[in-house]
C-alpha cells in the first residue's frame, strides 16, 4: 500500500513537472531543452525507466533525472550511473559530452554525497522543497547553490 501512494505521489510530481516545463527548464539554467519522459530502456532483457530526460544544448549533454519521492539513498547512485552508461553507449551522437545525472528527491544526506564522491561522477543530487524554508535559510540555500554551479561550470 505504501509503495502504491509512493508511486501515485511520484506520479503526480512528474506530471505537475511536465504540466510547468517552461518554468521547471528556466528553473534548471539556461540552455535546458525536454528530450523525453519515462525513457524505455532495455539492459538484459530487462526494461528500465529513466524518469525524465533532459539536454542541456550549452553543456552539449543528456541529463538524465530520477525523482525520489523520499530520501537520498546510496543505492540510487547505482541506479543513475547505470541509466547514464546506457545512454553513452546507445544515445550519445559525435562532438556530445557525456551524460550528467539528476537525482531529485525530497531528502539530502550531505554526508553521504561527499562520501559517495559524486559530484566527481557525473551524479548530482539535489533536494526539491516540499514547503519554502524561512526567507533567509532559503537566500543562503540559493546563493550556495549558485555558487557551487559557477565553481563546477564556469572555466
Amino acid at each position: 500500500m505504501l509503495l502504491v501512494l509512493i508511486l501515485i505521489k511520484k506520479s503526480f510530481f512528474e506530471r505537475a513537472i511536465i504540466q510547468d516545463i517552461e518554468q521547471f527548464l528556466l528553473s534548471m539554467g539556461t540552455g535546458f531543452t525536454f528530450q523525453e519522459r519515462q525513457k524505455v530502456i532495455e539492459i538484459d532483457g530487462e526494461h528500465f525507466k529513466i524518469d525524465l530526460l533532459m539536454y542541456n544544448r550549452r553543456l552539449r549533454r543528456m541529463v538524465a533525472i530520477e525523482l525520489k519521492m523520499r530520501a537520498f539513498r546510496p543505492q540510487d547512485k547505482g541506479q543513475i550511473e547505470l541509466y547514464l552508461r546506457w545512454l553513452e553507449k546507445h544515445e550519445m551522437q559525435p562532438g556530445e559530452n557525456s551524460p550528467i545525472g539528476i537525482i531529485l528527491c525530497s531528502e539530502k544526506s550531505h554526508e553521504r554525497v561527499e562520501l559517495l564522491s559524486l559530484n566527481q561522477s557525473g551524479v548530482h543530487v539535489s533536494q526539491f522543497l516540499t514547503e519554502l524554508p524561512p526567507k533567509e535559510i532559503f537566500e543562503a540555500r540559493l546563493h550556495q547553490a549558485i555558487k557551487r554551479a559557477r565553481d563546477l561550470y564556469e572555466p
